[in-house]
């Protein structure tokens, strides 16, 4: 059965898209706002992009534990509607005159809290939902939404604030958030409550996931590639918005449009995933993919008010290709190799490692602009991201070429089979509990 006719499948394909398009605004809307509307500096802009992504790196952990003993798709309802609320409040500070970016700084913290919990939820609840053999067709076509909202998000942003004022703008993101929140009440499988333990101990759960990923060659490159590539991707994206919208004065809307072109790449990617990994297997497209990524990002820095404006964009939308053909066969692989009842934790960890990143890489990326020069800062985040293909390619992964259970020593066969008798199925073929 196609996944399109799959009705809680599309369900969640739908809040997923929804929530995307409002991260990819946010993370160039926010630093838009402040800067447009608060004349904030390089450092300042870098902080407030360190807070969009900061929860990962503080409560990354003890979110994965804390997810796996509760229901997935309460915890993502409450995430969307706590992100929609919290954007709501910067039109009507705005409205009311008193918006600070002391005020962006707490919205962007509560938003990364609830940016957390969601995706930590979600990519535990898909194996959930789907069978062991449609986890890369849902994750393509997840991962097909990132990339048109990173087309979308950006360019609908940037026009948006041009015409309705960077405040206001932030409202449609609200909103997409709150409607988000009502179509996952529409989900028909009901999970069953996670087993309660007499000995369960936050500390030593968050132990567990640190022992399973650290102790598994093959998710402990993932990890640290991903990491080390989100460190350098971060210092670009934090200091070429500043690049853009300051120093070159370039215009919102084509701000958002430069990126834009980014996601194009990403279009690209999704389109070409599925034969990339039936091709060459799903370990060679990891490294594949990080390897387009890094060298693409190399063309960013020579970014300028002319031509070579768009020959950055190009190399962006590169990297946005390689990214998503990274980033699919990846999650299938984690997904695969992960017993369901360590899935939060194991997400939860490799994502804190992966997204803990980004906050570092933002406030970097504001400190090395501030410091050194924008362009430099650009240089350094290209350089991060070009190392991180190393830890991949020298892994397991560079010759899985099956299914990861056949190649990757090790795996116990019985436990990767995801929530296989916590499921019973409806005639229809959709999950029901």
């Amino acid at each position: 059965m196609t996944l399109l006719r799959h009705h809680d499948f599309r369900l969640l394909w739908t809040t997923q898209t929804l929530g995307q398009f409002g991260a990819h605004f946010s993370r160039v809307g926010l630093p838009l706002v402040a800067i447009l509307a608060l004349d904030a500096t390089a450092f300042e802009a870098g902080l407030l992009a360190t807070f969009q992504t900061v929860a990962f790196l503080v409560v990354g952990l003890p979110a994965g534990a804390w997810v796996d003993r509760r229901r997935k798709r309460p915890v993502m309802i409450v995430a969307n509607l706590g992100r929609g609320l919290l954007l709501a409040w910067v039109p009507v500070a705005a409205y009311l005159g008193v918006l600070s970016l002391t005020q962006l700084y707490v919205v962007a913290l509560g938003v990364s809290v609830g940016t957390l919990l969601f995706e930590t939820a979600y990519v535990s609840y898909l194996p959930l939902l789907l069978e062991r053999g449609q986890l890369v067709e849902g994750n393509a076509k997840l991962e097909s939404t990132r990339s048109v909202a990173q087309v979308g998000g950006p360019t609908l942003g940037g026009y948006l604030i041009q015409w309705l004022g960077a405040p206001l703008a932030v409202l449609t993101v609200a909103g997409g958030y709150l409607t988000s929140a009502v179509v996952l009440c529409r989900i028909r499988m009901r999970e069953s409550v996670p087993a309660r333990g007499t000995d369960r101990h936050l500390v030593r759960e968050i132990r567990q996931g640190l022992s399973f990923v650290f102790g598994h060659r093959s998710l402990r490159a993932l990890a640290v590639s991903g990491a080390l590539f989100n460190l350098g991707v971060f210092v670009t994206g934090t200091v070429v918005v500043v690049l853009l919208a300051q120093q070159l004065r370039i215009a919102p809307g084509t701000v958002g449009l430069w990126f834009a072109v980014g996601g194009l790449g990403g279009l690209v990617g999704a389109f070409l995933v599925r034969r990339v990994s039936a091709r060459i297997g799903p370990g060679p497209a990891v490294w594949v993919g990080m390897a387009v990524a890094g060298v693409s990002g190399l063309v960013v820095p020579l970014a300028d008010a002319d031509w070579r404006l768009w020959l950055a964009g190009a190399g962006n939308a590169l990297v946005s290709t390689g990214l998503v053909i990274n980033n699919v066969n990846s999650m299938a692989i984690r997904q695969q190799l992960c017993p369901q009842e360590l899935q939060g934790r194991m997400n939860a960890t490799i994502r804190f490692l992966i997204f803990g990143a980004m906050p570092i890489g933002s406030f970097l990326g504001g400190f090395l602009g501030e410091r050194v020069g924008l362009r430099e800062a650009l240089w350094v985040g290209a350089g991060l991201s070009l190392v991180a293909v190393l830890p991949v390619y020298f892994s397991p992964l560079r010759t899985m070429r099956g299914d990861p259970g056949d190649d990757d020593p090790g795996t116990d066969r019985s436990s990767t089979r995801p929530g296989r008798r916590e499921r019973r199925r409806d005639p229809d073929g959709v999950g029901s509990r």
